[in-house]
């Protein structure tokens, strides 16, 4: 009976150790299939083919980011085209720029003085045109000073009109404060910059 019990437990404890065994090993390869996983998982499943494609995927969505921003470039070129701001920058003029009072659309008597003079001349020259920019100071909201402008560069022009100007040969934009004459901060700047001004084309 000893014998017989010694070698069943011999028997066992091979049996034990075999399974200790085994499952060991099947620990090992869950941890290193999930370390895989996460990272190289994927690449596991098709190493070279998927792989290669995602690569070359990248330099694609790169070009495409360029792209993207080149428009706004473009929208912005485009939108300072439609303003009239490539045909009306700021050059000098043979008429002197017209004042107004801060927050005013009226001319005042030196400015109707310098729009006799414009258009004496426009009459002596028929085929001229001449475009009339209105500007205002930096104070205010943008939309405030575009209408301002507006509002100037057209008192000017219907006074033109009054003195017998061709309405044809008249045109105007406004750029608000845009486009200061003075980029100073006092009175005596936003006096210069609150004008019309002429371009004759």
């Amino acid at each position: 009976m000893d014998g017989t019990f010694s070698w069943k437990r011999v028997a066992l404890a091979l049996f034990l150790a075999v399974v200790v065994a085994t499952g060991c090993s099947k620990k090992q390869t869950v941890k290193s299939d999930g370390a895989g996983g996460d990272a190289s998982g994927p690449a596991a499943a098709a190493p070279a083919g998927s792989g290669a494609g995602e690569v070359k995927e990248s330099p694609v969505k790169e070009s495409k980011a360029s792209d993207a921003s080149a428009s706004p470039v473009m929208t912005a070129k485009a939108a300072e085209a439609a303003a009239g701001a490539a045909v009306t920058e700021e050059k000098a003029s043979r008429f002197a720029d017209i004042r107004f009072d801060f927050d005013k659309a009226i001319l005042l008597d030196d400015g109707k003085k310098t729009s006799q003079e414009v258009a004496g001349f426009m009459k002596k020259n028929p085929q001229a045109k001449v475009l009339i920019e209105g500007h205002c100071d930096e104070r205010g909201t943008a939309e405030y000073n575009l209408a301002l402008g507006e509002r100037r560069a057209a008192a000017v022009k219907g006074y033109l009109a009054s003195l017998g100007v061709a309405k044809g040969a008249l045109s105007t934009v406004s750029f608000g404060k845009e486009r200061p004459l003075d980029p100073g901060h006092s009175e005596d700047a936003w006096s210069k910059n609150r004008r019309a001004h002429f371009v004759l084309k």
